[in-house]
């Protein structure tokens, strides 16, 4: 039987001319986990495709669309964790989006600051270890395009661009 998740997470990156940035964003004041840096997060609402989930929420949360997407990434990573606030597991699908060097975020009431980052000092800077673990995978098979390319999928996110 299929499990869906509970989250989305999607890790946005660009190549800038010092070597791949990570997009991270603020949790705003009022949100749970205010000022966690972190990547786009969202639910996945009833009937919605996963990978459809993330592309949504991250146009939600940065404006950021298909016009500025040059590749969508499975990362092949769900991660699992404890909220105490729901006595639940929760589960997260991960992804990625590589976007073009001069690509900025228009950002939504749920964040209240953003940055790019280098890669190494992003997996250093993010607390949860599933964000350290997309990050590396980001890092270590993404930049490498022998690689990235059997994770990528299609830009609506409805299957694999190697089939």
């Amino acid at each position: 039987m299929p499990v869906r998740p509970d989250l989305v997470d999607c890790w946005i990156f660009r190549e800038a001319p010092a070597g791949t940035d990570v997009l991270l964003l603020r949790r705003s004041p009022n949100r749970i986990l205010p000022g966690l840096w972190q990547g786009v997060s969202g639910g996945v609402e009833p009937g919605e495709r996963i990978a459809q989930a993330a592309l949504r929420e991250v146009i939600e949360e940065t404006a950021i669309d298909g016009r500025s997407i040059e590749a969508f990434f499975d990362l092949d990573l769900v991660n699992a964790f404890h909220w105490p606030a729901a006595d639940a597991v929760i589960m997260s699908a991960i992804f990625a989006l590589r976007v073009g060097p001069n690509v900025e975020p228009v950002l939504s009431h749920e964040h209240d600051d953003w940055r790019w980052v280098p890669i190494d000092e992003a997996y250093h800077e993010v607390i949860w270890p599933g964000y350290r673990e997309a990050i590396a995978r980001v890092r270590d098979d993404l930049r490498d395009p022998a690689r990235a390319v059997w994770f990528e999928l299609t830009p609506d996110g409805g299957g694999r661009r190697i089939t």
